[in-house]
C-alpha cells in the first residue's frame, strides 16, 4: 500500500477544504491517488470537496487589450515565481505590451508570438532580458484574440489575477460589463451544454450515481436522482444556465432574451489555474540556514 504522507494530506485538504482525517481516509482508500481521493471525498462530503477546481496555484497577471470600437480584443497570461514580481511595473508593462501585440499581430501560438518583434528586438529576447533584470523566471503561458461579432467587454479582477473577455451582441455596455463580472465570479466552464467536456459530465454522473446508490432507493428512482443532479450541474457550469448575479430569479439566458442580446463567446483566465505551485517551508529554510551558519 502506498505511504500516505503529511504532505499528501495537506495538498488534498488545500484542494478540498475537507477535514484532515477525512483526507487521510480518502487517500488510504484511493491508494495514494490524489485525483481518486478527491472524488471519494466529493461522494462522501458533497460539493464542499470540489470547490478548488479553479484555485490559483502560481503567480503572475492577466494582460488585456481592447480596441476603442470593442471589435478586437486580446488577453494573455504571463506567469512568474512570486506575487512580489507580479506587482512589478516592468513585469506589468511587459504583459500589456504582449496583449497589444497579440491583438495587432494575431500570432498562431506562443512560439510564433515569442518570435515577433518588440521594442527593437523580439518578444523572447525581451522576456530573457526582463528575467535578467528582475532575477526571476517568467513565462508566456497562453493568450486569446477575439474578432468580435458584437462588441467585447472586458473585466479584470483581483490584482489582474482573473481576466474575462466576452463577445456580446445587442444590449448595452452595462449589460456586457455585468456579464463579464458574472463570468469572473461564477467561473462557468462554457457558454452552454454543448461546450461542457464529456469527461466532466461523466465524472459528475459517476459521483452522483455513487451517492444515489447509497440511498437504497429503487433503481428507477436512483436513475432520476442521477439525471437531476447532472442537469443541476450543467446549469451551474454553463453561463446561460446560471442565475444572473444581480437577479437570481432569472437565468442569464432569460436575461439575454429579455434584453434582445446574445453572447457569442467568452474567455476566462484565472492566473496559475492548473499549475502546481512549489511549496516551501520557510521555518525549515531558516533553521537550515542557521545550522549551516553555526557549522562554519
Amino acid at each position: 500500500m502506498a505511504e500516505i504522507t503529511a504532505g499528501m494530506v495537506k495538498e488534498l485538504r488545500e484542494k478540498t477544504d475537507a477535514p484532515m482525517m477525512e483526507c487521510k481516509k480518502a487517500l488510504t482508500e484511493a491508494g495514494g491517488d490524489l485525483g481518486k481521493a478527491e472524488e471519494i471525498l466529493r461522494v462522501k462530503l458533497g460539493n464542499k470537496a470540489g470547490k478548488a477546481a479553479s484555485r490559483v496555484t502560481a503567480e503572475g497577471i492577466v494582460g488585456v487589450f481592447l480596441s476603442a470600437d470593442g471589435k478586437t480584443a486580446s488577453m494573455v497570461e504571463i506567469n512568474c515565481e512570486t506575487d512580489f514580481v507580479a506587482k512589478n511595473d516592468d513585469f506589468q508593462g511587459f504583459a500589456k505590451s504582449i496583449a497589444t501585440l497579440v491583438a495587432e499581430g494575431s500570432p498562431a501560438d506562443v512560439a510564433a508570438l515569442s518570435a515577433m518583434p518588440l521594442d527593437g528586438t523580439t518578444v523572447e529576447a525581451r522576456r530573457t532580458a526582463l528575467i535578467g533584470k528582475i532575477g526571476e523566471n517568467m513565462t508566456i503561458r497562453r493568450f486569446v484574440r477575439i474578432a468580435a461579432r458584437g462588441k467585447v467587454a472586458s473585466y479584470v479582477h483581483g490584482g489582474s489575477r482573473i481576466g474575462v473577455l466576452v463577445d456580446v451582441e445587442g444590449g448595452d455596455e452595462a449589460l456586457a460589463k455585468d456579464l463579464a463580472m458574472q463570468i469572473a465570479a461564477s467561473k462557468p466552464v462554457s457558454l452552454d451544454r454543448t461546450g461542457v467536456p464529456d469527461e466532466l459530465i461523466e465524472k459528475e454522473r459517476s459521483i452522483a450515481t455513487q451517492k444515489a446508490a447509497e440511498s437504497g432507493k429503487p433503481a428507477e428512482i436512483v436513475a432520476k436522482m442521477v439525471e437531476g443532479t447532472v442537469q443541476k450541474y450543467l446549469k451551474e457550469v454553463t453561463l446561460l444556465g446560471q442565475p444572473f448575479v444581480k437577479d437570481d430569479k432569472q437565468t442569464v439566458e432569460a436575461l439575454l432574451k429579455a434584453r434582445g442580446a446574445k453572447v457569442h463567446a467568452f474567455t476566462l483566465y484565472v492566473v496559475g489555474e492548473g499549475i502546481e505551485k512549489k511549496q516551501s517551508d520557510f521555518a525549515a529554510e531558516v533553521a537550515a540556514q542557521a545550522a549551516a551558519a553555526a557549522g562554519r
